[in-house]
């Protein structure tokens, strides 16, 4: 699969309340290390920041972020800072918020409502924005997110933030999330293979109701923070052959096949990888083969939970 001429645009856009964006985005995750979070060695500050430069040249407009994205060495919202600005007209910065790191990299408890406010701030801070494109609440575990949620709603009045997403969640949650303030996006672990039901249902639900879903782990599986899976399945490698491409990129291309509302937002610390994520918008898959990989997910791994 030829990848140098592929750009983001090939994915086809969808609408994040009003701000429209390339469906391939980019997740910052992994421009921190070898491994999400402390889990591997710090990452190489100028390859990082041309990772980024080139996600943009690449026509990558969304990048999904967050405070708690750092290692031992390295910041994801310092690195975007300074690589991408002055920010180009445009590019939707999304922000996580909700779980908390100490400056030892250890994770503490859910913030309480009131303390959502500077989430934000710090996010706001690091990324040298006066205003986020999108917040996310990454739920904790919590059973009700209506305070929560209560709470980015008022900072979404106040101009701090323009719209408002769900991550980690169940189906319940983002009707209790849909009574307070409008939900533009909605972000839970699914990929080939992963079966989450909670994650399934969603998937259909913000299809019905136009509300972006963003995938996260689509190319990791069980790899998760640690990295990419390589137990791609018969399937994946077979359809991988025939269309000269990777697995990662089938594994792509599959999760934008689930609706025109999902969103991909792959993570790599490699330009080269970051090419090939890329390009993955463009690999159109056969009805045979979607069916044959939709049969696959269906009997990969175990049923798990969201």
């Amino acid at each position: 699969m030829a990848i140098e001429t592929i750009t983001a645009d090939a994915a086809g856009a969808w609408n994040i309340g009003d701000l429209s964006v390339n469906r391939l985005g980019f997740g910052a995750m992994r421009l921190t290390g070898s491994a999400a979070f402390h889990l591997g060695t710090p990452s190489d500050r100028d390859r990082s920041i041309a990772v980024l430069r080139k996600a943009v040249e690449l026509g990558v407009d969304h990048i999904d972020t967050a405070a708690f994205y750092f290692s031992s060495l390295r910041s994801a919202n310092e690195l975007i800072g300074r690589a991408l600005s002055p920010y180009p007209e445009g590019l939707v910065i999304a922000a996580k918020v909700g779980p908390y790191r100490d400056y030892r990299g250890e994770w503490g408890a859910c913030a309480r409502p009131e303390e959502l406010r500077g989430h934000v701030e710090e996010n706001l801070r690091q990324l040298g924005r006066d205003h986020l494109d999108l917040v996310y609440l990454r739920r904790m575990g919590q059973e009700s997110i209506a305070e929560h949620f209560g709470a980015l709603a008022a900072l979404r009045e106040q101009g701090l933030i323009r719209h408002l997403g769900i991550s980690a969640v169940q189906p319940r949650h983002l009707a209790e999330a849909q009574a307070i303030a409008p939900v533009s996006s909605v972000q839970n672990q699914f990929g080939l293979g992963h079966r989450g039901p909670a994650s399934a249902e969603l998937l259909g639900l913000c299809g019905e109701q136009g509300i972006a879903f963003v995938p996260y782990f689509a190319i990791a599986g069980e790899g998760a923070e640690r990295g990419a899976t390589a137990a791609h399945g018969d399937e994946v490698l077979r359809v991988a052959r025939a269309h000269d491409a990777t697995p990662a990129q089938v594994r792509l291309a599959w999760t934008l096949a689930q609706g025109p509302h999902v969103l991909a937002v792959p993570g790599t610390g490699s330009p080269a990888h970051l090419a090939e994520n890329v390009a993955a918008g463009a690999l159109r898959l056969t009805p045979e083969e979607t069916d044959r990989l939709n049969a696959a997910h269906r009997g990969e791994g175990r049923a798990q939970g969201d």
